[in-house]
C-alpha cells in the first residue's frame, strides 16, 4: 500500500494547524485593498438614507396621474424637498429624494410638459421607480464579515457606509529560505558549470505579494546542515511562517527534512500528487513551516494548492475554496497513475464549450508550463482520459 498521503487529507490536516494572527490594526479604507477584515463591520445608518428617485421623471401620487397635473417643484439630487401639494406633479432627478405625499416616480420618457403642466401616458403603479430608504443597507445590519477579503467593489460598498478606516489583520510576514549549492542568484554572475538561477524566490515572491503578504528573504543556504539548520531557526525568530525551497527530499545533499526534525516537528511529508511529491510541514519551534520542493513548477503547484490557503487561514481568511471548472480534454492519459496529477494546460473556448489542451513538456523542472498556461486539469489517482471526455480544471489567475 502507498504510503503517500492524498492532497485533501493533506490539506484537511495542515488548515487544521493554521491558527489566525490576532493582530488587528485599523487602516484607512483606500489602502484596505486586498486585507482581511478582523471584526464584523456593521452600518450606523440605512442605505439609502431616504426614499429616493430611481430616474429621471416625475414624482407624484398614483391615484392622481389620469389628470392634468402642475409641476410645482424641482428637485434635483442633493437637495431637500418640499411637501408635495395635492393635485401637482415634481420635477424629480436620479437620487433625489422623493417629496413627502409623492407615491410614484413616472420616467421623463412618458412623460409630455406643455406650460408647466405635465400629462402622463402609459400605466402607472405606487411605488414605481422608488428607491426605498434601507433598500441596500439597514442600520445596525452586518454589512461585511471578519474574515472577510477587501475587493474594491467591498471598499465602494464600506464608503458608502461613511466608513473611513476599518479593522484587518496585519499582513502575514512569510520568510523564504532558498535551499542548494546550484543556486545563483540573477545578477550575481553567468550560471555556468551546474549552477542555475534562483527562480524560485521570484516565484514565491510574486505569489506572497497577490496575497498581501511580506516576503523576509532568508538568502540561499548551502547543502550544509549546520548552515541549513541556522538558516531556518533565524528565518522562524521574525517570521510567521517559514517556506523553504529543495532539502526535503531523499538525497544525501537535502538536510531540511532532518534539521526541521532536530529542531521542530514535521507533521507530514510525501503526498500522493504530481508534481511536488516530497512536501514537507511542520513547525519549527512554534513556527509554522512548509517545505516545497525544488523544482520550479512543483514549488509553484504545492504553493497554489496547500501552502495558499494555509497562510491565508492564517491571515484570517474565510473563503478558502478552489473554485473548478470544467472543460472537455484536448489530450489523452492511457496510463492511469498512482499520484493526483495535476496537468498544465491551456484552455480554449470553442462552440461546444472550454477544451483543455496539455503544455507539451510537463516535467516538474519546466516552469514555462505553468507561465504559458492557464490552468491545472486534475488527473485523479487511477484515472485515465480520453480525448472529448470532461476533467476538472482550475483556472492559475484564481489561484495567484
Amino acid at each position: 500500500m502507498s504510503t503517500l498521503l492524498p492532497i485533501e487529507q493533506a490539506l484537511v490536516r495542515m488548515l487544521a494547524a493554521a491558527k489566525p494572527i490576532g493582530d488587528s490594526v485599523d487602516t484607512p479604507l483606500i489602502d484596505a485593498i486586498g486585507r482581511v477584515l478582523s471584526q464584523d463591520v456593521l452600518s450606523a445608518i440605512d442605505v439609502p438614507p431616504a426614499d429616493n428617485s430611481a430616474m429621471d421623471g416625475y414624482a407624484l401620487r398614483s391615484a392622481e396621474v389620469a389628470n392634468a397635473l402642475p409641476v410645482s417643484q424641482r428637485i434635483p439630487a442633493g437637495a431637500v424637498s418640499a411637501p408635495l401639494a395635492k393635485g401637482t406633479a415634481a420635477r424629480i432627478f436620479t437620487g433625489a429624494p422623493i417629496p413627502e405625499g409623492a407615491d410614484t416616480v413616472v420616467m421623463q420618457e412618458v412623460c409630455s410638459v406643455q406650460t408647466g403642466v405635465v400629462t402622463i401616458s402609459g400605466a402607472v403603479s405606487a411605488g414605481d421607480n422608488i428607491r426605498r430608504c434601507g433598500q441596500d443597507i439597514h442600520a445596525g445590519e452586518t454589512v461585511l464579515p471578519a474574515g472577510r477579503l477587501l475587493r474594491p467593489q467591498d471598499l465602494g460598498l464600506l464608503a458608502s457606509v461613511g466608513l473611513a478606516t476599518v479593522p484587518v489583520y496585519r499582513p502575514l510576514r512569510i520568510a523564504v529560505v532558498s535551499t542548494g549549492d546550484e543556486l545563483l542568484e540573477p545578477g550575481s554572475g553567468r550560471a555556468v558549470g551546474g549552477r542555475i538561477y534562483n527562480s524560485n524566490r521570484y516565484t514565491l515572491a510574486g505569489l506572497l505579494h497577490n496575497l498581501g503578504m511580506q516576503l523576509i528573504d532568508g538568502g540561499i543556504v548551502a547543502d550544509d546542515p549546520d548552515a541549513t539548520a541556522q538558516a531556518l531557526l533565524d528565518a522562524a525568530s521574525g517570521a510567521d511562517c517559514v517556506i523553504s525551497t529543495g532539502g526535503v527530499s531523499v538525497g544525501e545533499e537535502d538536510h531540511v527534512k532532518a534539521q526541521v526534525e532536530l529542531h521542530g516537528r514535521l507533521d507530514l511529508w510525501k503526498l500522493a500528487i504530481k508534481p511536488g511529491k516530497p512536501l514537507a510541514f511542520g513547525a519549527i519551534g512554534d513556527t509554522p513551516f512548509i517545505g516545497l520542493p525544488g523544482n520550479p513548477t512543483s514549488v509553484f503547484v504545492t504553493f497554489c494548492l496547500l501552502a495558499r490557503p494555509f497562510l491565508s487561514r492564517m491571515q484570517g481568511l474565510d473563503e478558502l475554496g478552489l473554485p473548478a471548472l470544467t472543460a472537455r480534454a484536448g489530450f489523452n492519459i492511457d496510463k492511469p497513475g498512482k499520484r493526483q496529477d495535476y496537468l498544465r494546460v491551456t484552455l480554449s473556448s470553442t462552440v461546444d464549450g472550454l477544451v483543455a489542451n496539455t503544455y507539451a513538456n510537463q516535467s516538474s523542472g519546466v516552469l514555462s508550463s505553468v507561465s504559458r498556461s492557464n490552468a491545472l486539469a486534475i488527473i485523479p489517482v487511477g484515472a485515465t482520459v480520453a480525448e472529448g471526455d470532461t476533467v476538472d480544471v482550475l483556472l492559475l489567475d484564481l489561484l495567484t
